[in-house]
């Protein structure tokens, strides 16, 4: 029994890599070459030793090494090896010269030896290769989906208020959370547009956030766009200027990204594929005839600001009056904007806005060009549960985006799935926050190499008599996900040995969700294994799935504790749609999605 709790930090990265002696000593560990003792102390009068478990390969890793090896050998050729990959890891691509090189890797990191000292790996090699996440990992990295169907067909990584370090309230407005969305993937960047005299600004209007200006946000994207995915980056603009401000902000626009920025010669009738559109930018807000029409709206429907004014700095009410005496100057401004702003119309490709009146008149309304259409999550729920299968219609040809409701001040998020159920390719997040929604997020989007844009599953793209219902509950299971999860390590390289226990010890355990249709919503939860570093659980569950393309398979692990809140060990999300199948190295990452450096999971897939 746990009798207290010690904070701690984790070991800096600077602390783990002093020496080329302490980097060996690592390595061996994380390769269970070693193993020692840990003391604790207690009331500072006794010492608890515990000794640290050298980590064995599982009986089914065993079995495996002898099954593919001959007459009971020591060691695992590279052609054994490559059979082992095609036949029990599915991988029937895989060639001689790749498993080759694994060998060569393997050998060299484990025994620190050239290439050419030894072409075979022996039952420990083969398990510090199966531990390997960059070796065996538990999805594809590279980009597989086909990337030629137009942009409607896609879910895209999408950021809200995407300026913003932290609460949507009082945080700084900055360039570095729109660099790191960027760097982790993110496609769409979201920019609220305010006027300062002449100067344009990004800020969240109506609060206290401090701006920052828009040619800096415009330098930072053309600096990092492509930093992490070759695939086109979209700019929504929230846009609160004044009809000669836009046309500065068009100059500005073109200035900046020069060759990169695409934009169609006339309104599109079907999007483009994120093939065509390679290393190019492309701008989507409302047109500016739109802008002038609801803008005496926007104060009180603002997408993305809370409703009460009453924290409103004076500094950020930059916006057109609605008084009658303003009348006549806003008529003389829109009839300027013709002229003034033709440029920054022009750059539009994406023409976006709220629905005119009804929400649904506007899902059922036909028309030739594409538009995108902006809901909160609030809006898209109610809606889903009359008109689901309108919505799903809907964004076969157009784009819906869902953003935040307004009350989210803490930044944080909802649950994405209602928005990829009915199709909606843009399902926008605070990526500065963090939590189980952004899990789900992260997790999605690790699909197709990371690069941001993920195909539709075929439900949502066929044609209207085969149309998905996402209300349906009475659906066919289409296949079954197996998951065994044999052990856990790394803790004990990545986190002081009080981390979660000042006398003891961790007592892992690990639940495992599927994340989808609520059909296939489901929850397991392994035993909790006391006292020890590298937990070994091997335990298997069972998901039936009725939609499998749209799950996804969420991995938490947590330190048992009776006294009080049981501490956080690690997470990841992964999209089962590209799960391989096999023994599989997962690696677990913190509380904002950062990967640890040695913690992961060694499990098994299987779909039956």
């Amino acid at each position: 029994m746990k009798k207290s709790k010690k904070s701690q930090k984790g070991v800096t990265s600077k602390d783990k890599n002093k020496g080329m002696g302490k980097e060996k000593e690592r390595e061996k560990k994380s390769s269970s070459l070693e193993s020692g003792s840990y003391n604790y102390k207690m009331f500072s009068f006794f010492n608890r030793k515990f000794k640290i478990n050298e980590v064995e390969p599982p009986s089914d890793v065993n079995k495996a090494f002898s099954l593919f090896t001959d007459d009971g050998s020591t060691h695992m050729t590279a052609e054994q090896l490559r059979r082992f990959m095609s036949v029990h890891q599915c991988e029937v691509s895989t060639r001689l010269e790749d498993a080759q090189n694994i060998i060569e890797q393997v050998v060299n990191r484990r025994h620190h030896i050239t290439k050419f000292a030894r072409h075979t790996l022996n039952i420990e090699d083969f398990f510090y290769f199966l531990l390997s996440d960059d070796l065996n990992g538990p999805i594809r990295t590279q980009v597989h989906h086909d990337m030629s169907a137009p942009l409607s067909h896609y879910f895209i990584y999408t950021g809200h208020n995407s300026y913003l370090t932290g609460n949507q309230l009082s945080s700084d407005c900055s360039e570095v959370p729109i660099i790191k969305a960027l760097q982790n993937g993110v496609r769409v960047i979201e920019l609220d547009l305010w006027p300062s005299k002449d100067e344009i600004l990004v800020l969240h209007g109506r609060t206290l956030t401090t701006p920052v200006s828009f040619i800096q946000c415009l330098t930072s994207i053309k600096e990092y766009a492509f930093v992490s995915s070759p695939y086109p980056v979209i700019i929504t603009l929230e846009d609160h200027l004044t009809p000669e401000l836009q046309a500065k902000a068009a100059d500005m626009i073109t200035q900046t990204f020069e060759t990169m920025l695409y934009y169609p010669e006339s309104d599109l009738t079907e999007f483009p594929s994120p093939e065509s559109l390679k290393y190019r930018i492309m701008i989507s807000t409302k047109p500016p005839k739109e802008y002038l029409e609801v803008r005496s709206k926007d104060a009180s429907e603002d997408e993305s600001s809370p409703k009460d004014d009453s924290d409103v700095v004076s500094r950020n009410l930059l916006c057109y009056s609605n008084s009658s005496s303003e009348s006549d100057q806003e008529d003389e401004d829109f009839k300027s904007l013709q002229a003034g702003v033709s440029g920054y119309k022009r750059l539009i490709t994406i023409h976006a806005g709220k629905p005119k009146g009804s929400l649904k008149i506007a899902l059922k309304e036909v028309t030739d060009q594409v538009r995108r259409l902006s809901l909160s999550e609030h809006q898209l729920e109610k809606l889903a549960g009359s008109h689901g299968l309108d919505i799903v219609r809907f964004t076969q040809r157009n784009i819906l985006r869902v953003y935040p409701k307004g009350t989210r001040f803490t930044s944080s998020n909802y649950k994405p799935t209602i928005g990829w159920m009915h199709g909606a390719q843009m399902v926008a997040f605070n990526m500065q926050g963090y939590g189980k929604s952004l899990w789900l997020m992260h997790g999605m989007f690790r699909a197709n190499g990371g690069c941001g844009y993920v195909i539709k599953p075929d439900i949502l793209t066929r044609s209207a008599d085969e149309l998905f219902d996402p209300k349906a509950t009475l659906l066919p299971v289409q296949k079954t996900l197996k998951v065994k999860i044999y052990m856990g390590d790394g803790w004990r390289l990545d986190f002081k040995h009080t981390h979660f226990d000042a006398y003891s010890p961790p007592d892992f355990y690990t639940k495992i969700y599927i994340v989808g249709v609520p059909a296939d919503e489901a929850k397991k939860k392994t035993k909790i294994i006391e006292d020890d570093w590298c937990p070994v659980w091997d335990e298997e569950f069972s998901f039936p799935l009725t939609v499998p393309e749209l799950a996804l398979l969420r991995i938490e692990v947590r330190e048992y504790d009776i006294s009080e809140k049981d501490d956080f060990g690690g997470q990841t999300c992964l999209p089962v749609p590209e799960l391989r199948t096999g023994f599989r190295s997962v690696p677990l990452h913190d509380k904002k999605g950062v990967k640890h450096k040695n913690v992961r999971l060694l499990m098994r897939f299987e779909f039956v």
